[in-house]
C-alpha cells in the first residue's frame, strides 16, 4: 500500500506545481512576444465604444453585415460550439430557421447562393471573421438599407478582405471592423 500512496501523492503534487505555476508562467512569457502582448487587438467604433477585433459582435439590423451565427450567444466568457452532430433535428432545424431568416431580409437571394457560414456557428461561437462570399451576398441588403451606391458597399467590403497567413487558409473578412468603416462611409 505504502509503495502505491508515496508515487500517487509525489505525483499529484509534481502536477499542481507543474500545472498551476510553470505552464502558466510559460504560457503567459510566449504571449509577451505575440503582438500587442497577448491582450488581444482593440477597435475603437464612432460612438465611443471600445470592442476587440477578434471577438465576434452581434449584428442583427439590415444595414449591417450580419457575422457567423454563434452557439454562445456571442458571450466571451465561454467559447464552443453546438455539439450536436450533422444529423441531429435540432441543429437541422436552427440551420433552415437561419436560412429562411436569411432569405427573407436578404430578397433575391437564392438558398444554394448561402455560404454555409452565414448558417452555421464556429467551433469557438466567436469567430469574428465570414468569408468574401458572405459578405458579399449581404451588399445588396446592406446599401439598400443604407441609401447607399451598391458599388460603394461592394469597394467597402473589397479593402477588408484579409489575406490568408503565411499563404495558408481562406481569405476573409472582420466583421466588427468591416461596420466600423461602414458607419463612417457617406
Amino acid at each position: 500500500m505504502k509503495n502505491e500512496i508515496i508515487p500517487s501523492l509525489l505525483l499529484t503534487i509534481v502536477c499542481i506545481l507543474f500545472f498551476s505555476g510553470v505552464y502558466p508562467a510559460v504560457i503567459w512569457g510566449i504571449a509577451q512576444l505575440a503582438p500587442n502582448k497577448g491582450e488581444g487587438f482593440v477597435v475603437k467604433a464612432t460612438n465611443g465604444k471600445e470592442y476587440y477585433e477578434n471577438i465576434a459582435q452581434s449584428f442583427t439590423k439590415d444595414n449591417y453585415f450580419w457575422p457567423r451565427p454563434s452557439a454562445v450567444g456571442y458571450n466571451a466568457n465561454g467559447s464552443g460550439g453546438s455539439n450536436k452532430g450533422p444529423n441531429n433535428p435540432d441543429l437541422l432545424k436552427q440551420v433552415q430557421d437561419r436560412i429562411d431568416t436569411f432569405l427573407v431580409h436578404n430578397p433575391g437571394v437564392k438558398t444554394a447562393d448561402i455560404p454555409i457560414d452565414m448558417v452555421t456557428a464556429s467551433g469557438s461561437g466567436l469567430d469574428p471573421h465570414i468569408s468574401v462570399q458572405g459578405a458579399m451576398v449581404q451588399v445588396a441588403r446592406v446599401a439598400k438599407a443604407r441609401g447607399l451606391d451598391s458599388k460603394k458597399v461592394d469597394a467597402l467590403v473589397q479593402n477588408h478582405i484579409d489575406k490568408p497567413m503565411y499563404g495558408m487558409g481562406p481569405e476573409r473578412v472582420n466583421v466588427l471592423k468591416l461596420n466600423i468603416d461602414l458607419d463612417n462611409l457617406k
